[in-house]
């Protein structure tokens, strides 16, 4: 869990390999089916354009579908779902049908600024989709796709006014998962402002830790 820009993708495919478990992403979910433009691809591509949420229903369905493949059969770490409350119940109810449960929820908390700086600087090859950071991940040549020559675009839902739009909604509506999963024991607070290799040892020993603990 975290805010917009919190490093949550980043984190969460490294933590996904050192535990050996599928990485399953929202986000990659909804990419594909706006890659394929299909009406639900496209109806989501409005949707994050203009930095609201996807409504629950679309991402309940595909998600929960998701954990039915058979290589989620011994653990799956979950990337931007739950968003909200009906989905968080959503999700317990799914797992309570299948005997299972969650061992741990990681929280990257950010300061918002210091995402919306992190998102304007994003840059991705519109041809080949490789992404690049301004600062931290930069092209060989400024703009220019070093996969393929292509010139370098900024998502619509990573210009400034859409962030700030994007963290008003997750504070309305994502922020209240914090004390929910806080008061069930289940919360791993991680300090996500540092450099991105400090934040994914941090997360590797706590959440051990929590395992430990459980």
């Amino acid at each position: 869990m975290g805010p917009p820009g919190a490093g949550k993708g980043t984190q969460a495919k490294a933590a996904a390999e050192r535990y050996a478990i599928p990485h399953v992403s929202s986000g990659d979910i909804f990419r594909g089916e706006i890659a394929e433009e299909t009406e639900l691809g496209l109806a989501i591509k409005t949707i994050l354009a203009a930095g609201d949420l996807v409504p629950d229903e679309i991402t309940v369905r595909a998600v929960v579908g998701r954990l039915e493949a058979d290589d989620c059969r011994k653990g799956w770490l979950l990337d931007g779902f739950p968003r909200t409350k009906p989905q968080a119940g959503a999700l317990d109810d799914a797992l309570e049908e299948k005997g299972d449960h969650l061992d741990a929820v990681v929280y990257l908390a950010v300061d918002p600024e210091a995402i919306v700086r992190r998102m304007g600087g994003r840059r991705v090859c519109p041809s080949c989709g490789r992404s690049y950071h301004v600062e931290h991940i930069p092209p060989k040549t400024d703009g220019v796709c070093d996969a393929c020559g292509a010139e370098l675009i900024i998502r619509d839902d990573d210009k400034p006014e859409t962030v700030r739009q994007r963290l008003a909604t997750y504070e309305a509506a994502t922020a209240p998962l914090i004390a929910y999963y806080d008061e069930r024991n289940l919360l791993v607070r991680v300090d996500g402002n540092g450099p991105p290799d400090e934040v994914r040892q941090q997360l590797f020993d706590q959440v051990d830790k929590q395992a430990q603990d459980g």
